[in-house]
């Protein structure tokens, strides 16, 4: 259900209902595209099915959806429609049109293209731990979670996020566990790392399918590289990537987590299911990773930069020093 998280702290000063939440995301329910609209943001009913309810409640757990549909206007085709438009002008005027009338007139270019471009189509899963007040993202990058966590704030009255903060950086810890070979007791370290160096040349090695206990492993921190990905399985159930800026991502649930799983055909009983063994997982995981990484960053210091509002977009799930 969840293949990359992105975690962000719920304001304390927050408080809503399922039905609030429900009212709130229906007033900026998805629409398509119009005919010279870009793109297009909404919310969607998670389930999939036409008029399912638009927040999900599995197990104490809240789900979204937002849908994003943008039309796939390629550089190429605009700058083409450009140049005919300034030859055109040329031609009328004799003249060549200046920095300003060119703007304009690929303006007008992509007006008159977009009705004709294709769209696509993409969809990001929301979850809010109510219990520990926690939002998670399930998307493939920060500027994408920060898009979406930007339309979340503009839905829902009142919701302040910042960035889950641990006081370790992600980079230092994993450069640690590779060293000594010693991960956190709920962790072991699998078989894929990126490193990369801090200076001018940023030179990247790569490992995959690789056993990373080896001296060429710990030369390479030794000389200056920093892990940058890591491969990660806890507690024998659900293996992961942590990046340096402690996104999740490439979430994979072992064989283990489904043993006793009863499987039903009925999609909406599908749905509750795979929502639960999901949640049930992951819930237990992020504590786990954030006590790794040094516990929270104390969040009764005083608002930061970090604090996301519906003027600003968020950042990732950031460790700092």
């Amino acid at each position: 259900m969840f293949k990359n998280l992105t975690v962000y702290r719920v304001g304390p000063e927050w408080q809503a209902t399922l039905a609030q939440i429900e009212e709130a995301l229906t007033a900026a329910r998805f629409t398509e595209c119009g005919a010279t609209q870009p793109q297009s943001l909404g919310w969607v009913a998670p389930r999939g099915t036409e008029h399912a309810p638009l927040v999900e409640a599995v197990g104490g757990q809240w789900l979204m959806m937002l849908m994003v549909e943008r039309k796939a206007l390629p550089s190429a085709v605009v700058k083409r429609r450009t140049d005919e438009l300034v030859q055109q002008v040329e031609q009328a005027s004799g003249r060549k049109p200046g920095k300003k009338q060119t703007k304009e007139l690929k303006e007008q270019a992509t007006l008159e293209l977009l009705p004709l471009a294709f769209t696509k189509r993409s969809t990001v899963k929301v979850w809010i731990d109510a219990k520990q007040r926690l939002l998670m993202v399930d998307a493939s990058s920060p500027a994408r979670a920060g898009e979406v966590v930007t339309q979340l704030i503009k839905s829902l009255d009142g919701l302040t996020l910042t960035p889950l903060q641990t006081t370790e950086l992600a980079s230092v810890a994993m450069s640690d566990w590779l060293l000594t070979g010693e991960p956190p007791a709920a962790f072991s370290v699998d078989r894929e790392c990126e490193l990369k160096s801090e200076d001018e040349m940023k030179s990247v090695v790569r490992y995959a399918r690789h056993p990373l206990d080896i001296d060429e492993v710990r030369q390479h921190i030794a000389t200056g590289k920093r892990p940058t990905r890591l491969a990660l399985t806890w507690q024998g159930r659900v293996s992961f990537v942590l990046t340096e800026t402690g996104q999740i991502k490439k979430i994979d649930f072992l064989d283990v987590v489904f043993e006793g799983r009863v499987r039903s055909d009925k999609a909406d009983d599908a749905f509750d299911a795979d929502a639960a063994i999901a949640t049930g997982e992951l819930v237990q995981l992020i504590p786990d990773l954030i006590e790794a990484l040094g516990g929270e960053l104390d969040t009764t210091m005083p608002p930061s930069a970090a604090t996301v509002s519906a003027e600003g977009t968020a950042r990732a799930f950031t460790p700092v020093a």
